[in-house]
């Protein structure tokens, strides 16, 4: 396989204990947990160009290069973060870091719960953006990094960035704040409780401990995908991508799927599903 010149290359995870406890917004504590994390680039020796990247809701820490044997494992923003890019690797030591509570490595609901020895499902505790941040700068701790020269995500990634600048804006230089908001609207919530009651609403989800029982609710989060989709597009962004566009020369006049984007909005939801991915509790 090679490797596009202002690729990063090939890149591995790798895993970081906190053992100290972690109390939570909600009130409650984790006794210790685990972040995965990406870097790219090289931290210099004051440890003053290193760059923050957050993810948004369903990406993970893997924000550039690729996996060795994997096609299309090309990170989230790859085109953003590399040699040469925006975001100069040559320049800037970069972290992606996996959100506590995600299905990609950092401990959450899939991982064991210590009191019990069986998976957290719906035991593990609610998670905030302020949560987040409190592990990210931990992090930071850890990698010996008092300031960010940057941080900086798209949409929840970017709700994480603006975070950063309230709890801690003197660890930030920059914060970089992409497609995002300080909080939902009322439409944003309506949108996102309906996309809930889809995967609530499956008779796998188990009230959320479908772990023990050997399933995951694929239907429901089908649908809350095919939703969620369709409010990650403005209207003209739908038309331009997908148009009125019929998939046979006519209308079927049944209540099977006549127009493309439907059925791109199903496959992207199967594709999600046919990783080996545990499904989040989102």
């Amino acid at each position: 396989m090679s490797i596009h010149p202002q690729s990063v290359g090939f890149v591995k995870p790798r895993s970081i204990y906190f053992d100290e406890p972690l109390h939570l917004l909600s009130g409650k504590v984790l006794p210790a947990y685990e972040l995965v994390v990406e870097t790219y680039g090289t931290l210099n020796a004051d440890a003053s160009n290193a760059v923050l990247v957050c993810h948004a809701l369903n990406a993970s820490h893997h924000v550039a290069g690729e996996y060795v044997g994997q096609q299309r494992s090309t990170g989230w923003w790859d085109n953003m973060i590399g040699p040469g890019k925006p975001v100069d690797t040559n320049r800037f030591f970069v972290i992606g870091v996996n959100n506590l509570g995600s299905c990609f490595g950092s401990t959450g609901p899939m991982s064991l719960n210590p009191q019990t020895g069986k998976p957290y499902g719906a035991d593990f505790p609610v998670v905030t953006v302020e949560d987040w941040v409190h592990t990210q700068a931990r992090l930071a701790d850890k990698l010996g990094i008092a300031q960010f020269a940057a941080v900086m995500g798209g949409s929840l990634g970017g709700m994480q960035a603006l975070q950063w600048s309230l709890s801690y804006p003197q660890r930030v230089r920059h914060c970089v704040v992409v497609a995002s908001t300080p909080k939902l609207s009322a439409q944003n919530i309506a949108f996102n409780e309906v996309a809930r009651q889809a995967i609530v609403s499956d008779p796998d989800f188990h009230g959320g401990n479908y772990y023990a029982h050997g399933v995951v609710p694929k239907s429901g989060l089908r649908v809350a995908r095919m939703l969620g989709h369709i409010t990650y597009l403005s209207g003209n962004d739908m038309t331009e991508k997908f148009g009125r566009q019929l998939k046979g020369e006519d209308y079927t006049y049944s209540f099977g799927v006549d127009f493309r984007w439907k059925v791109t909005c199903v496959i992207k939801a199967t594709n999600f599903l046919n990783t080996s991915m545990p499904i989040p509790m989102c």
